[in-house]
């Protein structure tokens, strides 16, 4: 099921959005500021008016210091596509008692080049590629990876994942700590 890229999920993303905005008892003008994200763009999204892609989606998840599957659902096989064309396929969830910890699966098509914003401090991602090549890290700071090889970061700053010379795919663990 597709929560973001099509409008099936919005509600419920948008449900889940208002929930934890409220929670934490910051104003949709706050959220909107310290996101980066236009005031109406997110009343549309919290109405479920409107499709979040995954940029949008981090963007939220940093300031109300939250994981994805937290705006997402924690559904396997819930997936989104950003504007680079990259697609996130959930694969697993837990929780432990420090951290959140999810799986995703990474596909870039050809040419496909992703800037993610930050996370949220001390959130990490631990990047393997499975198939194809990648530049992958912190901005800077990529790394160029091939099949089997790996990467890790705090991603508390801007990242990008970009395909090179073809198509690639990837499998992404990142830990979330658990808020006190």
């Amino acid at each position: 099921m597709t929560y973001y890229g099509r409008i099936d999920g919005a509600p419920e993303v948008g449900r889940r959005l208002r929930e934890l905005r409220a929670e934490r008892g910051m104003s949709l003008s706050e959220l909107a500021r310290r996101a980066g994200v236009g005031k109406g763009s997110l009343s549309e999204i919290e109405s479920g008016g409107r499709n979040p892609t995954i940029e949008t989606l981090y963007a939220l998840c940093g300031p109300l210091d939250v994981p994805l599957t937290a705006l997402i659902g924690e559904a396997p096989g819930v997936d989104g596509a950003a504007h680079s064309g990259m697609r996130t396929v959930l694969l697993s969830v837990r929780h432990l008692p420090a951290m959140t910890v999810e799986v995703f699966r990474l596909e870039f098509p050809a040419g496909a080049d992703h800037v993610s914003p930050a996370h949220g401090l001390s959130v990490r991602e631990h990047l393997t590629v499975v198939a194809g090549h990648a530049q992958i890290g912190p901005i800077g700071a990529e790394t160029m990876l091939g099949p089997g090889e790996s990467v890790s970061w705090t991603s508390d700053g801007l990242h990008r994942f970009a395909a090179v010379d073809g198509p690639a795919e990837a499998v992404v663990v990142i830990t979330t700590p658990v808020s006190e």
